[in-house]
Formats: structure tokens, C-alpha cells, sequence
């Protein structure tokens, strides 16, 4: 490398300054060759990887004045008075901007594009291609779209026909949708906004948050918003058997002294964590406490895949050996390169690149951690089982989906648990503000919460929000106390959730209404009308009618709101056994959601015929109706 000197104003310092704190993404003071590695990657230089690697050497050989492996400030400014004369230095200023690939793009429409930016990760939309790549290879629906290319925009492309979203959702959440309902052939404009429909709303069904997106940004491909939904659909999955109803052996991860339902209480990142720690001290390795700093050397991680490698104890697994020769290599990049190796031994190497490791990336390394766990948990149940079985019995269907309507509209935390998520009110006062109650919120205590006299604080938050509930949202509340939410009273707590969510749904019909008040008999007086109108034979006389329990008046209803939505052959009439009347639910739930109805209710809803979730159903449909008439 020459060492020829060129000139750098007090404005191109001042850049480099801030060019160079990008680049040094773990804060040292100093740019490794992992980071400059990294930095050319971004730079998407036409360059084959032992190319690139080779100009890193030689930087590191030329500019490395205090040969201590690391560059300083000023041995960087000396790179880029190098790199000024040539070809790669526009290519590698425009990298400078894009810290840790992070892609700036455009805004979301016309008007906002200009002088608005969003910005997607790079990283995480390899990581998302890959893991789709992996779950959706068989799929013969899949075979027009799939394998994806990593390193281009196809996911964006991908995506936009609906398909891939459904089989995502369907992949993490096996059944929510029907297949029936899914649009696979000959896709028109129309047919394809449907999938993106019923993509969107199955989501927000299973706890996704899709308040702002909707199937016009699927369609064009935004990126950010596709990559958040992803995410989403994608965490559903890999959370949901780190559950200790669900998985019985997480037991084990009881610390001394702990009581059963202490553990219960953490949220699936937290017993991600406590497992990884687990094994961690079985191998004599220190604890981690984040799945970003801690693992950045990728030590804990080869400790953490010796643990749970098979060793052959079990006659159907063979044993498989975790070579710890790159646990001692002194460059990170490299380590984390070959402890990805050993992952892919357990057919784990998912989520994360070497860079991804090295850079601590919070989000990728839980992913990668999740799924090292539902592969091999490693775990056994402890013997003594002195431990209540009602606690193990897990959340009912019912509590499911509110928890589940609750996260869709966004509210923070994440509920993991209904009951002990809601014990300081914080998410009822949300769900308030949701639903048009007012909420003082000078009055409300807000975490951190001190250990001495916290629960109090929590317990004066609960007793505002049953106030709040009886004087302001005029809900019945009878024999309800603070205290009743504050310990998690799973009737009183539901008969609130209840009334919060069926004035959340009562609230859409009367805004499109104009305002007007409505209740349970105009939205049957609606029913009965839409369906006479259509002429169609069915009709309920309340929410607990018989004949819910077969779907056919929902069913006849989305054919009168929607003609042609619903296919006839696909639905039952006559003589219907249980699994009849379930398919016909299944189907009729798809189908309404593919429409544009909302719907957090489940098939045994609709067949059990339980009367909140039926009323939710036809006035979600009823709110679909209102709106194709306005």
C-alpha cells in the first residue's frame, strides 16, 4: 500500500469522527479486523471474500503502526487518505452510513418520502430469508417463490401475493389458518389482497401487533414494516413451547428455594436465559445476563453446545462431539465462525452469522438461542413431583385470546401471562386509553416498583383501575377489588378483560354508525336483516343460539356481506358430525378474516357456541358490513 498523503479538511475529520464511532460498534476506542471485515461486506463491493480479506491484512500490516491488532483514530484517518483516490472509496463512504447494515430507505408514502427515513436491517432479513427458506422447502404451494436469495430483495417480492405470510403464520401457529381459504392459483389484484387480509388479521389473531401496517404496504414490499411483522410471526413460533405447561422439564430450571409459580411468571426470554445459564454452570462456565454482550465471544455458546450435543445415551440419538479447537482462536469473528460450525452439527446454524455474534445482535442471538432449545432442550424433569398440578394446567383457550387481543393492539410489555402481566393495572390502563376511558395518568404508580412497599404501589394502581372501570367505563363490577387483579383472581380479572374488550368491539360498530349506541339486539336485528336480504335460510335469535354451532348463519352472513367469498363446496350442510361443525368454523373464521373482519375468536368458540366470542364474531362481520356499504 502506497503512502501517499492526502489532504482532509476540518469538516472530512469531523465526519471520519463520526464515521469511525459507526464503524466502532462495541465502543472500544478502537476498529478491529472483524469491524473493517464488516464494513467492506456492507459496502457491497464487487470483491470475492478472500479479496476483501486480504485488503483487511494488508491495512491491518500498513496502518497498525502500534502492531497491537487494533486501529486507533488516527491510523483510520491514514486508511481513508489511502482509500480517498480510489474506486472503493465511494462504495465505502456509502457503507459508512449504514451503521451495522442498517439500510435507510425512503418514507411510507408519497407525501413522506421526502425527508422521512426508515430503516430495516440487513442482518435480519438474511436471518428471516434463511429460516423461511428452511421452514417452507416442502411446501409445494411455496415452489414458485422459494429458495429466496439472501443477499438481494426477493423476500420483499416474495411476500407479496400472501402466500408465504399465511404458511409463516401457519408454521408458527399450526391451524389458524384454514387452507381452504387461501388464494393459491391464478391470483388477480383482488384475490391477492384477500391473502393479504387474511395474512394481517390470522396475525393479529395470534398476538402480533399490525396496527399500522396494512395489505397496500405488503403488497410494495415495504421493508421495515415487513421485516416487523416477520419478526413477530416468526417469535410466536420460537416462543411457543419455552412454556412450563407446555414443557414440563423446564422444572429443572427451579432455582433453590423458588417457588413453582415464581418460575411460571418469567416470560420466555427470561427462561431462555435461566436455561442457557443452566447448562453454562453444569460446564463450569460463567453466567450470561443478555443475549448480546455476554455472548459476544461466542465462549458461552460452545459451552452451551457441549451441554445439550447428544452424547448417545439414548439409543435413537448418536452421539455428536463439539470440537472446542476455535474456542482458544484470538480473533472473535473467527471463534464465532467455527462455534457456528459446531451449531450446524445439531442443525442449529440459524439466525446468526459470525458477524452477528460478534457484534452482540440482541434480537438474532435470541433467535438463534430458541431455536438451539426447541431442538435440544437437554432438560429433564425432576423426579420429586410435589408440585401443583392446577399450575401446570397452562392458559384456557379463552385467556389465550384475549391475551392474544390485548398484544395485537400494541400494548407494553408484552403480555406473556394474563394474570400476573396485569397485576400492577399498567396494561388496563392502556387498554383503556384504547377504548375511550379516561385515564389520569398523574395517578397512576409506574415501574421500576422498590422491593419494600412496591406491591403496594401496584396495588393502588388496581384499586384506580376497578374505580376507573365503575365510575368511568360504567362496567359491572360487583365484589371486584384491587386487590382481586393485584393476585391475579382469574374470574374477576376475566369479567373486567371482558367488558374491556367487548367495548373495544362495540366502540368500531358505533364509529361507523355515526356515533350511535350499540348493544346486543341491533346487532342480531342487523343479522337477521343481512341474511333475509340475501335471502339466505338461516338466522340466530340470540348468542347462544343451536345453530352457531354448525357456522352456517356466519357463513351465510359473510356470503351476503361478501358474494363469492365463500366457496360452497367447502362447506357442510347436512347431517354434521363434531369434526364437520369444527371444518365449517375453521373455515368460516378464515373466510371472514380473509374479508377483512378481525376476528380473535376460535373455531370451538363458534361450535361450542360460547356466547362473548359468538357476539364478537358477528359484530366484527358487522362492522365488515357497515364499511363496504359507507
Amino acid at each position: 500500500m502506497e503512502n501517499n498523503v492526502t489532504t482532509i479538511s476540518r469538516e472530512e475529520l469531523e465526519e471520519l469522527r463520526e464515521a469511525f464511532g459507526k464503524i466502532d460498534i462495541d465502543n472500544s476506542g478502537y476498529v478491529s479486523d472483524y469491524e473493517l471485515q464488516d464494513l467492506f461486506k456492507e459496502a457491497s463491493l464487487p470483491l470475492p471474500g478472500y479479496k476483501v480479506r486480504e485488503i483487511v491484512e494488508k491495512i491491518i500490516l500498513v496502518t497498525d503502526s502500534n502492531k497491537d491488532g487494533k486501529i486507533n483514530f488516527e491510523e483510520f484517518v491514514s486508511i481513508i487518505q489511502e482509500l480517498k483516490s480510489k474506486d472503493v472509496s465511494k462504495s465505502f463512504r456509502k457503507s459508512i452510513n449504514k451503521k451495522q447494515g442498517i439500510t435507510a430507505i425512503g418514507g411510507t408514502s408519497a407525501i413522506s418520502s421526502e425527508g422521512t427515513q426508515h430503516s430495516y436491517s440487513e442482518e435480519e432479513k438474511v436471518a428471516f430469508v434463511n429460516w423461511i427458506n428452511k421452514a417452507l422447502q416442502d411446501d409445494p404451494d411455496c415452489k414458485h417463490l422459494l429458495p429466496m436469495n439472501p443477499s438481494d430483495a426477493s423476500l420483499f417480492k416474495s411476500l407479496a401475493d400472501g402466500i408465504l405470510l399465511c404458511k409463516m403464520i401457519n408454521f408458527s401457529q399450526p391451524d389458524t389458518i384454514d387452507e381452504r381459504a387461501i388464494n393459491k392459483k391464478k391470483l388477480t389484484p383482488f384475490t391477492i389482497s384477500e391473502n393479504l387480509n387474511l395474512a394481517l388479521n390470522s396475525a393479529s389473531a395470534i398476538g402480533c401487533t399490525v396496527v399500522n401496517i396494512g395489505s397496500q404496504d405488503l403488497q410494495e414490499g415495504k421493508p421495515h414494516l415487513v421485516l416487523g411483522l416477520l419478526w413477530q410471526i416468526i417469535k410466536v413460533g420460537l416462543f411457543a413451547d419455552i412454556e412450563i405447561s407446555r414443557n414440563e422439564a423446564l422444572i429443572a430450571l427451579l432455582n433453590e428455594g423458588e417457588e413453582l409459580d415464581q418460575l411460571m411468571k418469567l416470560s420466555p426470554e427470561d427462561l431462555l436465559l435461566r436455561w442457557v445459564n443452566y447448562h453454562l454452570a453444569n460446564a463450569g462456565w460463567q453466567k450470561i445476563s443478555n443475549f448480546s454482550q455476554d455472548i459476544k465471544d461466542s465462549r458461552a455458546y460452545y459451552h452451551l453446545l457441549n451441554q445439550i450435543a447428544p452424547k448417545g445415551d439414548d439409543l435413537e440419538q448418536l452421539p455428536i462431539k463439539i470440537d472446542f479447537t476455535g474456542f482458544h482462536d484470538k480473533n472473535d469473528l473467527r471463534r464465532a465462525e467455527y462455534m457456528l460450525q459446531q451449531a450446524d452439527k445439531l442443525g442449529c446454524r440459524q439466525f446468526v452469522t459470525p458477524a452477528d455474534v460478534v457484534a452482540g445482535n440482541p434480537k438474532l442471538n435470541l433467535a438463534f438461542v430458541a431455536n438451539l432449545f426447541n431442538t435440544y432442550p437437554a432438560l429433564h424433569k425432576p423426579d420429586n413431583s410435589s408440585y401443583d398440578l392446577n399450575l401446570l394446567e397452562g392458559e384456557s383457550k379463552e385467556e389465550r385470546t384475549f391475551r392474544n387481543w390485548m398484544n395485537s393492539l400494541g400494548v407494553s410489555p408484552y403480555v406473556n401471562h394474563l394474570y400476573s402481566d396485569l397485576s400492577d393495572a399498567l396494561i388496563i390502563f392502556q387498554l383503556y386509553d384504547m377504548t375511550r376511558v379516561p385515564v389520569d395518568w398523574s395517578h397512576v404508580n409506574k415501574p421500576p416498583y422498590s422491593l419494600l412497599g412496591g406491591n403496594m404501589k401496584k396495588i393502588e394502581n388496581c384499586n384506580y383501575a376497578v374505580e376507573l372501570g365503575k365510575t368511568k367505563a360504567k362496567f359491572s363490577l360487583v365484589g371486584i377489588a384491587g386487590h382481586d387483579l393485584n393476585e391475579g383472581n382469574p374470574t374477576l380479572t376475566l369479567a373486567l378483560v371482558w367488558q374491556l374488550m367487548r367495548r373495544y368491539t362495540l366502540n368500531v360498530l358505533s364509529d361507523l354508525g355515526e356515533g350511535e349506541k350499540v348493544n346486543d339486539e341491533i346487532i342480531i336485528k342487523w343479522v337477521n336483516q343481512t341474511l333475509a336480504k340475501a335471502n339466505k335460510k338461516t338466522s340466530i335469535t340470540s348468542f347462544k343460539d343451536k345453530s352457531i354451532s354448525t357456522s352456517l348463519p356466519v357463513l351465510d352472513l359473510i356470503d351476503a356481506i361478501a358474494p363469492k367469498a365463500v366457496r360452497p363446496e367447502m362447506v357442510k350442510r347436512e347431517d354434521l358430525s363434531y369434526q364437520d361443525k369444527l371444518n365449517n368454523a375453521k373455515y368460516a373464521i378464515s373466510v371472514a378474516r380473509k374479508i377483512g373482519a378481525r376476528i380473535y375468536a376460535l373455531p370451538d368458540d363458534l361450535v361450542e357456541v360460547k356466547p362473548k366470542m359468538v357476539m364478537t364474531v358477528f359484530a366484527c362481520l358487522m362492522g365488515r358490513g357497515l364499511n363496504r356499504i359507507k
